[in-house]
């Protein structure tokens, strides 16, 4: 089969919203290649950091790259994201160039694509995200391992939002918690609920494409009897408290509800929120308070910030 390599060069600030617009057109993955990496200083605490060259990256700005199977209505499909990407103009993102670039790959290459930018990472003290492909053996009884293959879901699991999170949950989440994961996406915040400890996990997206995602993962890391999926728009029609909260989707969504997540969540019940690029903290922080929330820790991760709120 041939695919269509697409490559929008776009901004930091952008790549979230990106990934997403090309994950609803039917991308099973992305791969974001940012000249950034090349130069932070890393946090090695958890594990190694694999060599990065730079010829794998632009001098300036983010490529964000997918793959789609060429059919016939392929041309359609990449001007309808062309006009996804110039709209998020309109919600305060820059975009910057937005240049949107075509190759055609084969299923052998776009196969290598993936397992090139795809190592096993240590993301938090205790869980390390690691490829189906990659014979990983964990260093400790403690460690937990997270089990992906970008085929079935969009993005690796590595990116700064998706760590916060997840090193937030390690925190705070409590044994036996029952949690939503609103906007689960590839279902990785849902999974490490799960294997830290969580009784039942309620995974909800609007995308049906991330529903089946989360579903093929939680199979694959054998937490499927744990975690009830369902799509859903955020917390819309759902009615029976839980424990905790968390949700890795873009600021200006996270402020539509969280009234709901006050209202689901008992006194002292905590609210993880992710996804958020730093000039928007401000903006979800004074909406966390407004519903009623205590703000107890915010945290940065290069350009990006999570907010942990507790009910009062």
């Amino acid at each position: 089969m041939k695919w269509s390599e697409i490559s929008i060069h776009t901004t930091q600030e952008a790549v979230e919203a990106v990934s997403n617009i090309l994950h609803e057109a039917g991308a099973s993955g992305v791969v974001i290649e940012d000249p950034e990496m090349l130069h932070r200083e890393w946090d090695v605490s958890y594990g190694e950091i694999y060599q990065l060259s730079p010829n794998d990256y632009p001098e300036e700005g983010v490529i964000v790259k997918a793959y789609l199977p060429i059919n016939g209505h392929i041309a359609e499909t990449v001007e309808e994201i062309k006009q996804r990407v110039q709209s998020l103009e309109a919600y305060d993102i820059p975009i910057g160039r937005a240049e949107i670039t075509l190759a055609e790959v084969h299923e052998e290459e776009w196969a290598i694509a993936w397992k090139k930018y795809y190592k096993p990472v240590r993301i938090s003290e205790r869980i390390t995200i690691t490829p189906t492909w990659e014979d990983y053996t964990p260093a400790s009884e403690e460690e937990l391992i997270i089990e992906l293959d970008p085929g079935m879901a969009f993005g690796t699991g590595t990116h700064p939002t998706t760590v916060l999170c997840i090193r937030a949950l390690e925190k705070y989440l409590q044994s036996g918690d029952e949690v939503i994961d609103v906007g689960c996406g590839s279902g990785i915040l849902s999974i490490a609920a799960a294997k830290l400890g969580a009784k039942s996990v309620l995974a909800m997206d609007l995308d049906e494409v991330a529903v089946k995602s989360t579903f093929l993962n939680s199979e694959l890391n054998q937490v499927e009897g744990k975690i009830n999926i369902k799509q859903n728009n955020l917390l819309e029609g759902i009615s029976t408290p839980v424990d905790l909260i968390v949700s890795n989707i873009l600021a200006e969504i996270i402020v539509r509800f969280v009234d709901d997540a006050y209202s689901l969540l008992p006194l002292e019940g905590m609210f993880i929120t992710s996804g958020i690029i730093g000039q928007k903290e401000q903006e979800v922080r004074e909406a966390l308070i407004q519903a009623g929330f205590d703000v107890i820790e915010v945290q940065e991760l290069e350009d990006w910030v999570s907010i942990v709120a507790k009910k009062k």
